[in-house]
Formats: C-alpha cells, structure tokens, sequence
C-alpha cells in the first residue's frame, strides 16, 4: 500500500520519552472506511500512537503519514476525542457551543454563521441529543457530555475520526448510547478507537490494531468465531495472546545507546 491510498500510515515508527522508550519499529497502514480497535495493556503506547497520527508528538525515527502528507499539514481533515477532558465547570457554555468549537479551524471564534451552527445541530441530532443543545454543559451526565465531545469531532466532517477510550468512566445507559451511535458510525467513516471493551471492539470493529511497544492490525474477520467467543466472556488477554500477533514478543529496542548496551552485553536481554 502506498502513502496515496492509506488514511493512516506509520513507517518504521520510533518514539521515546525522553529515555523511556515507548514504540518501537511501528509499520502499519489503515485504509479508508476500516473501524480500528486498537487494544493492548496500560502503557503499551496506544494514546501516543493517536497522539503520533495527529502529529501532536514526533517520532524519533520513521515516518506518519496522515491522508498522504505529514499530520501537522492534515490533522484539520481529523476529528478527536482525548479520554481525558479538563473544563472549568462554572463557565457557562452551551452544547451547541462546544459542537461550535469543531469548527474554530477556518472560523473566528464567535462567527460560525447560520450554516455553521445549523452544522451543529444537524450532528447533535445525529449523535442522539438534540435535545440538549441549549443546555449548559456542566449540567450533563457524563455520557451526555462525552456524545456532546463526539459531535464536536463530527461537526467538521473529519475524513478520520479518532476515540481514545470513549466509554471509560461513564453510566451504563451512556455507554450503550455511544456503543449504538459507534454501529452507526461504522462503514460511513474511518475510526480508530482505543478502547478497554471488548464486547464493543468485537460489535464495531473491521479491524484490530494490538499494540504494546510494537504494533499488527489484524482482520477481524480472519479470526476464529471460537476464539472471538472466548473473548466475550474470557477478556481482552484471551483476544491478545490467541492472535498470534507477536507484539507481546518484546522487539529489540530502537534506541542507539540499548543497541549499544546490548552489544557490550553479548545480545542479552
């Protein structure tokens, strides 16, 4: 696949923290309209893998392409929602303000127009709460809010949408919310999704990107129906270790100086 025909590309991508290395030789592509569960262990490096695809960090060695050229140029065709959102809950902002803020790329805060905030609108219907559009905020329920941070991603029309852990600390009528807006979403647009649930990796997703320093997308359609079975009730450790996918065999390290201790250390581990 060349860099004209994937959504998301990363070549032979490296990255560190300051000396803790975090990826390690990650090369995938993502094509369009794919849904990408990106699944792994706490501190594999799944958050910085969307933070790399939207050039908010830069690798160490290798190359991200996002929609043919480098993210910093293209991020603006992307949509995201952190999993972790920080706001002052005593300033007064509507819904329809916050969906507003999607557009702030090519618009002066403030002047959005009547099409922009009809924009606003016509994707608070689509995710399921039109209804709150004039509602402050700060007085929605935690899976109200989070729908309302989806409709900002959308209302830009994004050629990517990204969600990192779109369902983690919400009521459980939010999440079946957002599960339901996800089916609909899928096959319309392409989404990576990180996501700690299997159950909604396994309802919406084309595709499972396991990732744990190294990284393999694998089809979800060529995995077997018994180990998805298992998956559902067993956990995300029986979706990891059944795929074969390798990423759980540590790779060599991409960093000069490991390569260098290594060597003096006869290769050792």
């Amino acid at each position: 696949m060349n860099d004209r025909e994937a959504v998301l590309q990363f070549s032979h991508v490296c990255f560190s923290y300051g000396h803790e290395e975090v990826l390690c030789d990650i090369d995938f592509a993502i094509e369009d309209h794919w849904f990408v569960g990106i699944v792994g262990p706490n501190g594999g490096g799944k958050t910085t893998l969307l933070r790399l695809a939207l050039g908010l960090e830069k690798p160490g060695s290798g190359t991200v392409r996002l929609l043919g050229s480098t993210p910093a140029e293209n991020r603006k065709h992307a949509g995201y929602v952190m999993q972790h959102q920080q706001f002052d809950e005593r300033f007064p902002i509507s819904v329809v303000d916050v969906v507003l803020m999607g557009l702030s790329q090519g618009c002066k805060i403030g002047f959005f127009g009547k099409h922009g905030v009809k924009s606003a609108l016509d994707v608070l219907d689509q995710v399921g709460i039109a209804d709150l559009a004039n509602r402050q905020f700060a007085q929605l329920s935690g899976g109200q809010r989070q729908r309302v941070l989806i409709a900002q991603a959308l209302v830009g029309k994004p050629r990517l949408l990204m969600l990192d852990e779109p369902t983690a600390n919400i009521d459980s009528e939010g999440e079946a919310a957002i599960h339901e807006l996800l089916r609909r979403l899928a096959g319309e647009q392409t989404i990576l999704m990180v996501s700690h649930n299997i159950n909604t990796v396994l309802e919406c997703a084309t595709h499972v990107l396991c990732v744990n320093r190294s990284a393999m997308v694998n089809p979800l359609s060529e995995m077997h129906p018994d180990i998805l079975e298992r998956a559902r009730g067993g956990g995300i450790a029986v979706l990891h270790h059944e795929l074969n996918c390798g990423v759980f065999n540590r790779p060599g390290s991409c960093r000069k100086e490991d390569k260098a201790d290594s060597k003096r250390n006869g290769g050792a581990e």
